[in-house]
């Protein structure tokens, strides 16, 4: 059995139609299963958070493999971000070493470090510590920025290009190597099969800016727009107002913006991917 956390997110949503469709068991660990869209009847369902210790006992009874997708890049009141990726992280892991897991694959980032400016990044590298300490083994994939045709962040983007001008945060110049959800979920699956610890930087075939990866989105929906670039301080300030007025449901965060401002690649290339017998697609392909 294959316990999943963050099964509705944009990774999640690949990997368990992927896991599904190869007739693997699949246990996913959810608070609203109706997000799981028509996998919520193919699937089992284990109603938990990552901050209830007891709730994760008893979803993870039976599993021989934990893939832990569940983050945050914003607070999630009454939760920080360091809880719910660090401590949450932690207490997941905890709770399958008791269940007896054999394998925890676990999601960390292109330069997680904990001397990150976003504390996004230094909650994961925290996580990632304390996964490469655990006697389990350990699958860890680092991966670019991930991204799919109707993901959060493309859909906020195409929006933006409705306006006569594209509006980009900062520069737009932090370079990335964007990678497909639904590639990501195959490096998952071949990895499934291996022994031994490993940790895989995942990344797609180019790299792109910020402004080039929003101009590839919104030309991909046939609007081409001149740019005009936002100054971060009134990216911040705006952000940070908006969130102020309109609470959790505001499109976007301060914390989210200033993501796309550190660089997410990666030496290897597709090199990590690869070996796992995955050919990445282009970002223009995708879309």
């Amino acid at each position: 059995m294959i316990a999943i956390t963050g099964a509705t997110g944009t990774v999640g949503k690949a990997l368990v139609s992927t896991l599904v469709e190869a007739g693997e068991p699949v246990r996913a660990l959810v608070r609203d299963p109706r997000l799981l869209g028509p996998n919520r009847v193919r699937v089992q369902l284990a109603f938990s958070d990552l901050g209830d210790p007891h709730a994760l006992r008893h979803a993870l009874r039976g599993t021989d493999t934990v893939i832990h997708l569940a983050a945050t890049i914003r607070d999630q009141p009454p939760r920080r971000v360091e809880e719910v990726n660090g401590l949450g992280t932690l207490r997941l892991l905890r709770a399958a070493e008791r269940a007896g897991v054999e394998r925890f694959v676990f999601f960390s980032a292109i330069g997680a470090t904990r001397f990150q400016r976003t504390r996004f990044f230094r909650s994961k590298a925290l996580a990632e510590e304390g996964v490469r300490e655990s006697p389990l083994g350990t699958t860890i994939f680092a991966p670019s920025i991930i991204y799919d045709r109707d993901d959060p962040w493309v859909t906020i983007m195409r929006r933006l290009a409705l306006l006569p001008v594209l509006p980009v945060s900062g520069s737009g110049q932090a370079r990335f190597q964007p990678i497909w959800a639904r590639d990501v979920a195959r490096c998952i699956v071949a990895s499934l099969g291996r022994v031994g610890d490993a940790r895989y930087e995942l990344a797609g075939p180019e790299i792109l800016s910020h402004e080039e990866m929003v101009r590839l989105i919104a030309a991909a929906a046939g609007r081409h727009r001149p740019v005009v670039h936002v100054p971060l301080p009134v990216v911040r300030s705006s952000l940070i107002w908006l969130r102020r007025l309109f609470g959790e449901a505001v499109f976007a965060t301060w914390e989210e913006a200033e993501l796309l401002e550190i660089p997410m690649v990666t030496p290897c290339g597709t090199a990590d991917v690869e070996s796992l017998g995955v050919d990445p697609r282009r970002m223009g392909d995708v879309l």
